[in-house]
């Protein structure tokens, strides 16, 4: 997909709103039309009633308005809910594309971006059935008003042009006046709202440290430069305001005054009623652009929406499906593989270096180091949510990170860790989300010892978890996180210090599934600080500061690191261990 597709897909879904966006154009003229019936009425009862004096000629054009007005009123509600129609229609259009964008965003370094587009999807969506949306599309009309007035006279036709053009340039000097002040405004509003949801995150550890004090005076200072901001671009498009109100009042009444001037002079061939018309068309003409000014903050935060979105899914274009591809046995395969976390600049070192190894289907893997040594942003590596900077993470000789996840994803099991459960029940949380097939869910509770847990809740397994699990303890939602890890017999299983936050119930439970796994014929790769799963594991790797210093058997290794006279595992060579790790990336011992 091209660059320019891309950069295109906001306004490609806005274009195939084409045709509502042409029924509200339609009926906008409808309605600038009837606008005209109240002038008429005046007009009419000026120029024939009050001459005439029949009062059925009155009731008959009361009648008539009567029933304008309420032609007008469906008219204006059956446009709203059209632009209503083309709002839902860019929803459906766009919606799942910027949901995936935004995802993918934050997966690559970018969270503050994907948070922000959401909402600025809403903004957009919002603005279509705006009434400053309606208010645009009136103005094509008002300058049809004033074409009536020229044609009722040429001076006062001018007259309401010149006025048309003033409100023109009242809105232009509003937009370039407010526009700066609005765009800090909306950075430092999105800024605040980030560091209010990360402070509510972890508002435990806040309040238990006395950290609340001075995170409220940040978010305080924050405030008042975003209040400072906002008063400024409202005083600014307040006077503007003001102004265009002023013109259009006076602009109206001067309408009047030129049309008598014009009358007692003798250069207006109309009558009074005429005059009186003019002047009330007048006013209906700069009605629109009043409106439009009034609510300019609405068309600037739309513009700005806009083009973040445009930004947002030209950095993340979307994912074309590739061919499908067989289920996978699990073999897996490291082939010299560099990385750094995505998003960070070359400045950043990589986190991994040279990593090269391969699993068969069916072992298990125990990743070890001293923290800070790329365990975890391995783990994001084998399930392909991490590009590699070099190298390539293979499964059955296939690339993860290209590989579709949707065809993935359910071959693939993961525990982060950061474990996160989501709004909805332990059924669902534990069947990833999909179809709840209750006797596979029943089958991974067992295996990670949450079933009798489970039968003791009010609900048992349709028991709410809340928010990001806050209704169960850390060492329930570590086994939650666990059970949906081992949903549905996946080939591959990556867990990120899976025995964290368990008792020894926990960790029975832990050994039971990682021997079901296995025995399932899984391949299994678990990053641990704990010496437990090594008797179960048939291959170790040993990472140091990003680099593999041993890989093999786990017996082979703790023997190489023992003999090796350095005392700083740090400084440990490669070439210490390279009985264990050929360099060059050759089968290692012990490979089956």
């Amino acid at each position: 997909m091209s660059l320019e597709t891309v950069a295109s897909e906001v306004r490609l879904a806005l274009g195939k709103q084409k045709p509502a966006f042409r029924r509200a154009a339609l009926f906008s003229v409808v309605i600038g039309c009837l606008m005209l019936a109240p002038s008429f009425y005046m007009l009419e009862v000026y120029d024939r009633v009050l001459n005439s004096r029949n009062m059925t000629t009155l009731v008959m054009l009361t009648l008539l308005l009567a029933l304008v007005y309420v032609v007008l009123e469906v008219a204006q509600w059956v446009r709203q809910g059209v632009l209503r129609q083309a709002a839902e229609g860019f929803d459906v259009a766009l919606g799942g594309r910027v949901y995936e964008a935004v995802f993918l965003a934050n997966l690559h370094g970018a969270r503050a971006m994907g948070q922000r587009s959401l909402r600025d999807f809403a903004t957009v969506r919002d603005f279509v059935c705006s009434p400053v949306m309606a208010g645009l599309m009136d103005i094509p009309m008002a300058l049809l008003l004033v074409g009536v007035i020229f044609y009722i006279d040429q001076v006062l036709g001018w007259f309401g042009l010149a006025s048309a053009l003033i409100q023109g340039v009242i809105t232009f000097f509003n937009k370039r006046s407010a526009q700066g002040p609005l765009a800090k405004a909306n950075t430092l509003s999105n800024r605040g709202r980030a560091f209010v949801e990360s402070s509510l995150k972890n508002g435990e550890a806040v309040r238990a440290m006395g950290m609340s004090e001075g995170l409220r005076q940040r978010w305080l200072a924050m405030q008042k430069e975003l209040l400072s901001q906002q008063a400024l671009a409202s005083d600014r498009a307040g006077v503007f305001t003001a102004l265009s109100k002023y013109v259009q009042l006076v602009s109206s009444s001067l309408m009047l005054g030129l049309g008598a001037w014009l009358l007692l002079g003798g250069n207006f061939a109309g009558t009074e009623g005429l005059i009186l018309m003019a002047s009330i068309l007048a006013g209906r003409a700069l009605a629109p652009l009043v409106q439009v000014i009034t609510g300019w903050r609405n068309v600037v935060n739309a513009r700005e929406a806009l083009a973040r979105l445009e930004e947002l899914l030209k950095k993340v274009p979307a994912i074309v499906p590739g061919l499908s591809l067989p289920a996978p046995r699990g073999r897996l395969t490291l082939e010299h593989v560099t990385a750094r976390p995505p998003g960070m600049g070359a400045a950043i070192k990589p986190v991994l270096r040279n990593v090269s190894l391969e699993l068969p289907p069916g072992k298990m893997l125990v990743v070890v180091g001293p923290s800070a040594s790329g365990k975890s942003s391995l783990t994001h590596l084998l399930v392909g949510t991490w590009p590699c900077l070099g190298g390539t993470v293979r499964l059955d000789g296939v690339d993860v990170f290209t590989w579709n996840k949707l065809e993935l994803g359910p071959h693939v099991g993961f525990l982060p860790q950061e474990v996160a459960l989501f709004e909805g029940t332990i059924a669902q949380n534990i069947a990833r989300f999909g179809e709840l097939d209750y006797g596979r869910i029943e089958t991974a509770a067992r295996t990670t010892g949450l079933h009798d847990y489970i039968l003791d809740l009010p609900q048992r397994y349709d028991t709410a978890v809340g928010d990001d699990g806050v209704a169960l303890s850390g060492g329930m939602r570590q086994r939650v996180g666990l059970a949906r890890a081992i949903y549905g017999s996946p080939r591959l299983v990556v867990l990120d210090e899976p025995d964290a936050n368990l008792d020894e119930n926990g960790d029975a439970a832990l050994a039971n599934a990682l021997q079901t796994l296995r025995a399932d014929g899984a391949t299994v790769v678990a990053v641990t600080h704990r010496k437990d799963l090594l008797a179960m594991a048939d291959l170790m790797l040993l990472l140091v500061d990003g680099d593999p210093k041993a890989f093999g058997p786990p017996a082979a290794v703790l023997n190489a690191l023992r003999s090796s006279k350095r005392e700083d595992v740090r400084k440990l060579s490669y070439s210490s261990v390279m009985t264990l790790a050929p360099r060059g990336g050759g089968a290692p011992m012990g490979m089956v």
